[in-house]
């Protein structure tokens, strides 16, 4: 039976657009802590999160939804056509827009765009190239992210395949008008009902997991203050590119400890199939044990 690709919370469907499986060597980059002996040791990442030699699995993809009337994408994955210092990401050709179409939120149609936090793996289809310029893939869309986010990055010395990120895929949404900046509270702010923003620092310092409920029912979507399930069982695992360690475990940890037990559904950004799960816990830490649709 193939894994799902959509899940109900409540009254809403929450569906997984996939863009592209990430490369064998992501994981060891990545996570370099996640050795193939780490992951040896938690049987349950196998098959699906990890293969029989320790090679993490990692995709990805977007969730779209509809939540109080407004048509809601999370995370835009790497985009086509950009010039990208990683050779995973560069120059992609992909048929995410006419998957997002299929899963029934053709790009005209979105309302909504939460950017979890504006790395080049989440904001790559912010736009598209038309007549040699980068445009709005949403055009009818308010993008948002967090005010946090947007200033760290405003005053960062980047380099110049940041600086080029930016300009091919913030940049025009910022200069159509179109990017909003939330100021997320601690205990996390609404944008739209059942919608929620949820402050998670530490990967950047204005990253945001997104809190989805409809009817006593709740997911939480990861964004990157968890790339990988092998986390759940390694919390003080962390990914090369956190701007802060030490305050990403810190948030991670947090998180993962009011998750678990419950019957809330954690939603990976980079999880593979099945994607989907509830963390449970396991020892001194944690499983993800996968749910249905």
């Amino acid at each position: 039976m193939s894994a799902p690709t959509s899940w109900t919370v409540g009254d809403i469907a929450v569906h997984r657009v996939d863009e592209v499986p990430l490369p064998p060597a992501t994981g060891p980059w990545l996570l370099p802590d996640a050795t193939p002996g780490v992951v040896a040791g938690q049987d349950w990442l196998r098959p699906h999160f990890a293969d029989a030699e320790g090679v993490l699995h990692l995709d990805s993809h977007s969730f779209a939804f509809i939540t109080g009337g407004l048509r809601v994408v999370v995370d835009t994955g790497i985009g086509n056509g950009k010039q990208r210092a990683n050779p995973a990401w560069h120059d992609l050709d992909s048929d995410y827009l006419e998957r997002l179409t299929a899963a029934g939120f053709p790009p005209e149609s979105v309302d909504l765009v939460i950017l979890t936090h504006l790395h080049a793996d989440h904001v790559g289809w912010n736009t598209r190239r038309i007549d040699g310029a980068w445009v709005p893939t949403f055009p009818d869309a308010r993008y948002v992210t967090s005010r946090i986010e947007r200033d760290f990055w405003a005053g960062y010395a980047m380099d110049e395949a940041r600086r080029q990120m930016f300009r091919d895929s913030v940049i025009p949404v910022e200069e159509a008008g179109l990017l909003d900046l939330v100021d997320v509270s601690a205990e996390g702010t609404e944008v739209a009902p059942g919608l929620r923003l949820i402050p998670t620092p530490g990967h950047t310092p204005g990253h945001i997991a997104v809190e989805v409920s409809s009817r006593g029912r709740t997911a939480l979507i990861t964004g990157d203050c968890v790339h990988h399930p092998v986390q759940l069982a390694h919390p003080g695992i962390g990914a090369c590119v956190d701007i802060d360690p030490a305050r990403s475990e810190a948030t991670r940890r947090a998180l993962l400890g009011s998750l678990a037990d419950t019957d809330t559904l954690l939603l990976g950004t980079h999880f593979a199939p099945p994607t989907a799960g509830r963390v449970v816990t396991q020892g001194d830490a944690y499983r993800l044990s996968p749910a249905a649709a």
